[in-house]
């Protein structure tokens, strides 16, 4: 996704190169279990309406991730470019809550006419306490971003990794060394995320631990997250699960007698897009 086509022209301005959403319904699942403790990454208060996250390198190529609270504007930007239209995303100025140097997620693309990307000098004022630049997981190691990450990266390919699942188990001949969903042997660790996905039931976690969007048919996309373990489902359908304790695999559920009312149930819960 690209913002304007044209080159930073002073200063002050911001190339913008992409955004996403930080509302309890959506936000990048590399910043935490729920919102409030997405929020809590970037230093923001958890305000119900959320936040819109632009991405973008100044004048001198430095990355900055741009805070605002107008997040139909952010919204309409990245609808926009997913339908691959052009949008000016420029947000106006009483609509920044801040600017938080670098970039809490990889981008691909950079601002042409401007120094390659890089993290911001600390300013003259700073006397050793600005924070530090945020930056991307390193995606070499396993752990609860790059877990989240992964559940993430399913929910929005989701046929493909379905299609992968039913491939190998018709194909067990498969020695390549892509990531593939584990078919055999069911982990321990999926009773207990099962388990304390059904406790949400009865205690219900913060705001965003629990997740439902659009799916095609009459089925909704159900992304659930708990201490080692995110769960990405469809309500008409089986559920992945990925652990801490098994990096890079992709656990299946099958929907047997359980599932599909606990699918239902977490929908029922689940904060949704507005």
């Amino acid at each position: 996704m690209t913002g304007t086509d044209e080159a930073v022209a002073d200063d002050d301005a911001l190339y913008v190169l992409t955004a996403v959403l930080l509302t309890p319904a959506q936000f990048p699942g590399v910043l935490g279990d729920d919102y409030p403790a997405a929020c809590e990454a970037l230093g923001l208060e958890p305000y119900a309406e959320g936040y819109g996250l632009v991405l973008g390198q100044d004048s001198d190529g430095a990355r900055w991730t741009v805070v605002v609270d107008d997040v139909s504007l952010v919204a309409v930007a990245i609808a926009s470019w997913d339908c691959g239209m052009e949008y000016e995303l420029s947000p106006d100025d009483g609509s920044v809550v801040g600017a938080l140097p670098g970039w809490p997620l990889a981008v691909a693309v950079a601002a042409p006419g401007v120094p390659a990307p890089h993290d911001p000098e600390p300013g003259p004022e700073a006397d050793g306490e600005e924070r530090s630049p945020l930056s991307p997981p390193d995606t070499d190691v396993w752990g609860p971003a790059q877990r989240r990450m992964g559940a993430d990266a399913i929910a929005s390919q989701w046929a493909d990794w379905r299609d992968q699942m039913d491939d190998d188990a018709d194909d067990d001949s498969a020695t390549d060394d892509a990531p593939r969903p584990q078919t055999a042997g069911p982990h321990p660790g999926i009773r207990l995320a099962l388990a304390e996905a059904r406790g949400y039931l009865e205690d219900p976690p913060p705001p965003g631990r629990i997740r439902s969007s659009f799916a095609p048919g009459d089925a909704r996309m159900i992304r659930a997250d708990g201490p080692g373990w995110s769960m990405v489902a469809r309500t008409d359908d089986i559920a992945f699960l990925l652990l801490d304790e098994v990096p890079g695999e992709i656990l299946p559920v099958r929907r047997g007698p359980e599932l599909p009312g606990l699918l239902k149930a977490l929908d029922a819960m689940a904060v949704r897009p507005s």
